[in-house]
């Protein structure tokens, strides 16, 4: 048996000398890109049904995680909220994902995490006992199963939508509130457990890049920029901005530039940060399962290195408020970060 692993092993070196050594794929570079001749496959990402079931699992394996039904779509699917911790004297920070239906790796990052927050760890429980956790994994339910009342005919694989099942874009409704999920998120968590800081998670374009630079970045972030937020609020954000970055920049596979984004209170980052002095912070991921404009598709069924990339930055704020770096980490690097730029056309200006 010895003799056969010595045997493999020179094969395997053998191997790598004539074919160089296998680079990782980094979630930033030159792909990968729909190029309009693959299929467009998601069978990596969670169905409603898969996501209903394994957040039911994660929720039995750990005293600590109370799952919460908080509302329903417009189709009637439970809209699920993952809790962590009760401690009215620790912040309380909130994940949302998928606000938009094709945004979809943000949430199996959501998933990952809620995963890791059941393990009963030593390193959990510092967590746990240090922060409140909300994460409310895929508010857009029904566009994300592609069952809406539209067609979808001319999205590039017909499976996932931007839009909520009645066509409205619920990262555009946090001030009226006419929408049943939005509704929902505002009235049964956000006014209901008042958090303190907030990551929403979205997708951008695959052509987005660093500046004007040649340099796909892996994502881009921005805090609240509507002029009537609190200053404090504001600067608050830019600290949860600080982690994620720092973070990212470490693990070597991610880049970031800061988003191009507007002004308006109806878009969650600002709105929240507006009304409830909420620390928002805008975190857009590479790439979308489904659009009907090809450039925004990704063009495989998942990405693993954008999946991990979103467990990196909500990994690295929940640490933050265990070892306090929350509180004193630099925010001077906004001021030098690149605007988003990019290599092709830009379809819609905030996500």
């Amino acid at each position: 048996m010895k003799k056969n692993g010595l045997v493999l092993a020179l094969c395997l070196v053998l191997i790598g000398s004539l074919f160089g050594t296998v680079q990782s794929a980094q979630a930033e570079g030159e792909g990968p890109n729909y190029n309009g001749n693959e299929t467009i496959q998601n069978e990596r990402l969670h169905t409603y049904d898969e996501l209903v079931k394994s957040l039911e699992q994660y929720a039995k394996r750990s005293d600590d995680m109370i799952l919460e039904v908080y509302g329903q779509s417009i189709k009637g699917r439970d809209l699920y909220l993952a809790r962590f911790g009760d401690n009215e004297d620790n912040p309380t920070v909130l994940f949302l994902t998928q606000q938009h239906g094709n945004e979809a790796l943000t949430t199996e990052s959501a998933l990952e995490v809620i995963k890791y927050l059941t393990n009963n760890s030593k390193q959990v429980q510092d967590i746990i006992d240090n922060v409140n956790i909300l994460i409310a994994p895929r508010l857009n339910v029904d566009g994300a199963e592609g069952d809406v009342n539209f067609s979808l005919d001319d999205y590039v694989a017909g499976t996932h939508t931007r839009y909520n099942a009645d066509g409205f874009d619920l990262n555009r409704d946090h001030v009226n509130r006419d929408q049943p999920e939005t509704k929902a998120l505002h009235e049964n968590v956000i006014q209901k457990y008042e958090p303190d800081f907030m990551i929403d998670f979205h997708h951008q374009g695959t052509q987005t890049t660093l500046g004007d630079t040649d340099e796909y970045v892996s994502g881009s972030i921005l805090y609240p920029t509507n002029e009537g937020v609190d200053p404090e609020v504001r600067e608050r954000s830019k600290q949860l901005g600080a982690i994620v970055y720092n973070a990212v920049d470490d693990k070597g596979y991610g880049l970031l530039s800061k988003y191009r984004g507007g002004t308006a209170p109806t878009i969650s980052r600002n709105g929240l940060a507006l009304e409830y002095g909420i620390a928002t912070l805008l975190f857009e991921m590479r790439g979308m399962a489904d659009h009907y404009y090809e450039p925004y598709v990704l063009g495989q069924k998942s990405n693993g290195y954008l999946i991990q990339q979103g467990v990196t930055a909500m990994k690295a704020v929940l640490e933050s408020f265990v070892d306090g770096s929350i509180e004193t980490v630099d925010t001077s690097f906004w001021d030098t970060l690149p605007v988003s730029g990019s290599k092709g056309e830009e379809h819609e200006d905030e996500h």
